[in-house]
C-alpha cells in the first residue's frame, strides 16, 4: 500500500484535494518519508518528553489556577483543553505561544471543511489553509534570517533547508501538520476523555483513589474514543486479499481505525469502557511507519492534564446533561465542541 497522495486511485477526503506542492510528510512514501521522520523524531523521544512532564505540569497548574479564579461554570475545552497543548506545542515547534487562539480557530475551519450542512465550510477551510500557511511561512523566514535558527522542530526544518535536503514549502508544510493535528487531537482527547470519566463515576472514583491506574486508562480512553477519523488514507499499489476480498491494484483504501479499535476478537466486550483492560495493540496512534510521531507527548500531556485535574478538583462534574454536551460534526477529529463543568 501507499500513502502518496500522487498515486492513481489515492482516496481523496477533504474540504479540497491537496495538491502536490502541499503534500506533507504523512502522505509519503520511502524513502521520501524517512528524510521528515528523521528530522523529527528526535524531539519526540521518550525521554526528551518526560524531562518536559514538570514544565508541562506547572503550565497545567497555572492554566486550572486561572479557570478557578473565573465564574462557574466553565467551558472545559475554552479554559484547558485547547491552552494548554497549542503551548506546549509552541515550545516543541517554535511558533509563539501568544498565536495559540489564532491556531485554535483556524484549525478548527481547516478541519471542518467538509461539513454537510454548512455551504460555507469549503470556503472556510480554504482561507484557513492559506492564513496558517502564510503564517508559517513568515515565520520561517524571521528564522532563515537569524544567524542560529535554534533548536526546535522549526530551527531544526532550517537547518535542513540550509543543507539542501529539504524547501521552503516542506518546511511549511510538515510545520502546519504538527500544529493543526497536533494539538486539535490532544485537545479532543482532553476533553472527550474527561466526559468519559464523568460519564462513568464508578470507575472514575476507583481512579482517583488510585492515581497509579492513570496510564491504563489513558490507554483505555485512546482505544475507547479513538479520536482521529478517516485520516489514515491509503491506495493498493498491487492487489491485495483480505478476508476472502480482494483489493485490486489501484484501488483507494479508508482503513477505519475506530471500527478496529472496537474489534470484540482483540478487545473483548469492545464497546465498554473498562479501565483495567489491557489495550495492547489499539491503533488510536496509527500503524507501522506512519505511526504518529507525537504520541509520546499526547501521552504525557493526557497522563498530567488529567490526572492534576482529579487531584485538584475531586467535585469536578458536568454542568448539564451528558445530552445536552454538544459534539464536533463532520470533523476529520472527533471530539466536543463545549464541556460545560463545575465543581
Amino acid at each position: 500500500m501507499s500513502a502518496d497522495t500522487r498515486n492513481p486511485g489515492f482516496p481523496r477526503i477533504g474540504a479540497r484535494p491537496p495538491t502536490d506542492v502541499e503534500r506533507p510528510f504523512l502522505r509519503m512514501d520511502r524513502p521520501e518519508h524517512t528524510v521528515f521522520r528523521r528530522l523529527l523524531v528526535k524531539h519526540f523521544t521518550v525521554k526528551r518528553i518526560q524531562a518536559m512532564a514538570p514544565r508541562i505540569e506547572r503550565l497545567v497548574n497555572d492554566t486550572i489556577d486561572t479557570m478557578m479564579a473565573g465564574d462557574r461554570p466553565v467551558d472545559l475545552v475554552e479554559a484547558l483543553a485547547l491552552p494548554v497543548p497549542s503551548t506546549v506545542l509552541s515550545w516543541i515547534l517554535g511558533v509563539r505561544a501568544q498565536d495559540w487562539q489564532f491556531f485554535n480557530t483556524a484549525s478548527q475551519h481547516l478541519l471542518n471543511g467538509h461539513d454537510v450542512n454548512d455551504p460555507a465550510a469549503p470556503a472556510r477551510a480554504r482561507e484557513a489553509g492559506a492564513a496558517l500557511r502564510g503564517y508559517l511561512a513568515e515565520l520561517a523566514a524571521e528564522r532563515d534570517a537569524a544567524a542560529e535558527p535554534g533548536d526546535d522542530i522549526l530551527g531544526a526544518m532550517i537547518t535542513a533547508e540550509r543543507e539542501g535536503e529539504i524547501t521552503r514549502q516542506d518546511t511549511v508544510n510538515t510545520t502546519l501538520v504538527l500544529a493543526v493535528a497536533g494539538h486539535d487531537t490532544t485537545a479532543s482527547m482532553t476533553a472527550t476523555g474527561m466526559l468519559t470519566l464523568l460519564c462513568h463515576p464508578e470507575q472514575l472514583a476507583e481512579l482517583r483513589a488510585d492515581p497509579e491506574l492513570l496510564p491504563d486508562a489513558v490507554e483505555e480512553l485512546l482505544r475507547y474514543l479513538t479520536i482521529s477519523q478517516l485520516v489514515v488514507l491509503r491506495v493498493a499499489t498491487e492487489d491485495i486479499e483480505v478476508g476472502g476480498v480482494v483489493i485490486p491494484a489501484g484501488e483507494g483504501i479508508v482503513p477505519l481505525t475506530v471500527s478496529a479499535d472496537r474489534d470484540g476478537a482483540q478487545f473483548p466486550d469492545a464497546d465498554r469502557f473498562d479501565l483495567h483492560r489491557q489495550t495492547h495493540g489499539h491503533l488510536a496512534f496509527g500503524y507501522g511507519i506512519h505511526q504518529c510521531v507525537g504520541q509520546p507527548l499526547a501521552r504525557v500531556e493526557l497522563r498530567v492534564i488529567l490526572g492534576t485535574l482529579l487531584r485538584r478538583l475531586p467535585g469536578l462534574r458536568l454542568a448539564v446533561d451528558p445530552s445536552e454536551v454538544p459534539f464536533r460534526l463532520y470533523s476529520q477529529v472527533s471530539g466536543v465542541s463545549r464541556l460545560p463543568v463545575t465543581w
